[in-house]
C-alpha cells in the first residue's frame, strides 16, 4: 500500500524536487485519461479502472502508485484504489474542480518553456516569442487552439468558483453601476448584479471572450436588461463610465501593459470613481508555492509577474490612482480557489 509520505531528509527531498516534472506529468496523464471521473465513490480494482479509462492495468497501477505518494488517490491493503480530497479535485463535475487548471499548467508549451527559465531570469523577458515567433496569446489562438480552449476552460472554472466570494465580500452599497474590466465571461459582474437588484453593469473583455458571456448576461438572460457587453482590450481603451471598476487577476502582464490598463481605468472613471483590484499577492497568500510557481510561469510566457503588496501599490500610484490600500479581507478560501479579494482605491 502506498501513502503520502512525511518530509524526507534534505538529500532525498532535493532528489524528489528535481523529479517534479514526473509529478506534473502524472497529474496531467490522470486528468487526460479521466481517471478521477471513472473512479466512483467506492474503491475500484486497477483492472476495472483500466477498463473504464481504456488503458493497460500495469502501467495504470504505476501511475496511480506515483500519485498516491503525494496524496492524490489512495491505495488500500487489498490493492484497490479510492479517492482522496485532492483526487476529487481532478473530477470535472466537482464544484471546486481543478482539472482544467492542472491541464493548463502542464500544456505542451510549458514543457518547451521551462528549460529556458535561466534565459528568462538573465534577460527579464519572456521566452515564448523566441520559441514560437509570436506573442503568447497570439500563438495560442493561431497555432495551439486546444491549449487556448484549455485556458478558457480553466479561467471560466476559476472565475465561476470565486465570483460568489467576491460578491459576498464587496460592499457596493450606494453605487449605481459597476464595470468588470477584463472580466472574462462575466461571472463576477453577474453575481454583483444579483446581489444589488438596482445596479447596472458592464462587462469588457476581448471579442472572442465576451461572445461566450455568462448566459445570464446575454439576450434573454435574467440580467440582460441591466448589463452592457463591450468587446474591447482594456490596454487600448476603456469606453465605459461607472461608479465602480473591478479589475480581477489581470494585472499580471508586462509592466507596460499593466500601466496602460491602469491609466485607461483612470481616464474612464469620473471624479470619485472607485477601483477595486483583486489579486492573490505573492507576499499575502496562503499558497506561496503555487503563487511563486505561477509567477515564474508568467515570466516565461508573457514577461509578467505576480505582484507583492509594494509592487501593486506602486503600480496604482504610478497610474495616478489615489487612496488607501487596506489589508486584504480574508476568509477561508474554498478548495481550488486561490484567488482572494484585494485592494480598493479611488480616482
Amino acid at each position: 500500500m502506498t501513502t503520502a509520505q512525511t518530509a524526507p531528509p534534505p538529500p532525498m527531498r532535493l532528489r524528489e524536487l528535481v523529479f517534479g516534472a514526473a509529478c506534473a506529468a502524472a497529474l496531467r496523464a490522470a486528468a487526460r485519461l479521466g481517471v478521477a471521473d471513472a473512479l466512483g465513490d467506492s474503491p475500484m480494482t486497477v483492472e476495472d479502472l483500466a477498463a473504464a479509462v481504456k488503458t493497460e492495468p500495469r502501467p495504470l497501477r504505476r501511475l496511480l502508485r506515483a500519485l498516491t505518494c503525494y496524496g492524490v488517490f489512495a491505495e488500500h491493503k487489498d490493492g484497490t484504489f479510492a479517492h482522496t480530497d485532492m483526487s476529487l479535485l481532478l473530477r470535472e463535475d466537482d464544484p471546486h474542480s481543478l482539472r482544467y487548471i492542472a491541464l493548463w499548467c502542464t500544456e505542451p508549451w510549458t514543457w518547451d518553456a521551462w528549460p529556458l527559465l535561466d534565459e528568462a531570469v538573465r534577460t527579464g523577458s519572456n521566452v515564448v516569442e523566441g520559441l514560437y515567433g509570436k506573442e503568447f496569446f497570439t500563438y495560442l489562438n493561431e497555432d495551439a487552439p486546444e491549449s487556448a480552449e484549455v485556458f478558457n476552460r480553466a479561467m471560466t472554472t476559476s472565475s465561476r468558483q470565486s465570483a460568489q466570494d467576491v460578491a459576498a465580500l464587496l460592499d457596493l452599497s450606494g453605487s449605481t453601476s459597476v464595470a468588470d474590466i477584463g472580466g472574462g465571461q462575466g461571472h463576477v459582474v453577474a453575481s454583483l448584479l444579483e446581489k444589488y437588484p438596482a445596479m447596472r453593469g458592464t462587462l469588457l473583455d476581448l471579442p472572442r471572450v465576451v461572445e461566450n458571456a455568462d448566459p445570464r448576461l446575454r439576450e434573454g438572460g435574467s440580467l440582460a436588461d441591466r448589463v452592457r457587453i463591450v468587446p474591447g482590450d482594456c490596454r487600448e481603451e476603456i469606453p465605459v463610465r461607472a461608479d465602480v471598476y473591478i479589475i480581477k487577476n489581470i494585472l499580471e502582464w508586462d509592466d507596460d501593459s499593466t500601466a496602460r490598463a491602469l491609466r485607461n481605468v483612470k481616464a474612464a472613471g469620473g471624479p470619485g470613481a472607485r477601483v477595486v483590484v483583486i489579486e492573490n499577492l505573492v507576499d499575502d497568500t496562503p499558497s506561496m508555492r503555487f503563487s511563486t510557481a505561477m509567477d515564474l510561469l508568467l515570466l516565461l510566457n508573457v514577461g509578467g509577474a505576480k505582484h507583492t503588496t509594494d509592487s501593486m501599490v506602486g503600480r496604482l500610484t504610478e497610474a495616478g490612482l489615489s487612496g488607501t490600500w487596506p489589508p486584504c479581507t480574508r476568509r477561508p478560501v474554498p478548495p481550488g480557489n486561490p484567488r482572494a479579494p484585494g485592494r480598493s482605491t479611488s480616482r
